[in-house]
């Protein structure tokens, strides 16, 4: 099992860990600050520095089978650490912020749109959202609007833990109709904009809502008879 460092602190930049395998293409730690591809959320690129100061590209972040154990995808040809060794992670900060940024602003989209989400992606500084809204029209400028007006409150935004029991009790606090939040290990997180939104989710976010930035509703697109999808992109 790896230790999710970006659960507790996103904004980690470096951090230290030991090799538990090393392969090529294939390094496993017993600690890492590289978020693994999941929720929609791309996995986390940077690099490893070895013991003899030598550095190895991380190309992606991805679970393993178990989805306990995070896989670094090591960039072809780079150096490899031993089993045992201690190693420094550098993440690259820029792509991850960016992609904090809009995970964050998705969540809002979702609290101006109060529809079921049935599918959605995070990039750099943009993404979308599906949304099960029937025959709704939506009015673009309207909903530009509304998540802008959502950004500039500022609110604060944390994570917490709740049982699988309690979240089953609570079915409301899930919005995705496809995906839902994995359970069976005794507890789900929680990330919560004071006043604004609560759901589960296992990505990385931004503290407050005001790092967001101003956000633009570049399209809107019919996706079969009842879904729209709106993506966003955010301002520099």
């Amino acid at each position: 099992m790896t230790e999710p460092l970006f659960r507790a602190d996103s904004y980690l930049r470096e951090a230290r860990a030991q090799v538990l395998e090393a392969a090529p293409g294939r390094l496993v730690l017993d600690a890492t600050l590289f978020y693994p591809q999941g929720g929609g959320q791309p996995g986390d690129r940077g690099a490893i520095v070895l013991a003899d100061g030598r550095t190895a590209a991380i190309d992606n972040t991805v679970y393993d089978a178990d989805r306990r154990t995070v896989v670094h995808v090591v960039a072809e040809g780079a150096p490899l650490p031993s089993g045992g060794d201690s190693v420094t992670l550098r993440l690259d900060w820029e792509t991850r912020y960016l992609r904090m940024r809009a995970h964050t602003a998705l969540h809002l989209l979702s609290v101006a749109l109060p529809y079921p989400v049935t599918g959605g992606s995070v990039g750099e500084g943009e993404g979308r959202l599906d949304f099960d809204s029937g025959d709704v029209a939506f009015d673009r400028a309207e909903i530009e609007r509304h998540l802008n007006e959502l950004i500039t409150t500022d609110a604060e935004v944390t994570t917490r833990w709740i049982s699988d029991e309690e979240l089953a009790a609570q079915p409301q606090l899930v919005k995705t109709m496809k995906v839902k939040p994995p359970t069976g290990q005794g507890r789900v997180r929680l990330v919560e904009i004071a006043g604004l939104d609560l759901q589960p989710c296992g990505g990385t976010h931004v503290r407050r809502l005001s790092e967001i930035g101003r956000a633009e509703v570049t399209g809107i697109e019919k996706k079969g008879k009842l879904n729209r999808r709106v993506r966003i992109k955010l301002q520099a």
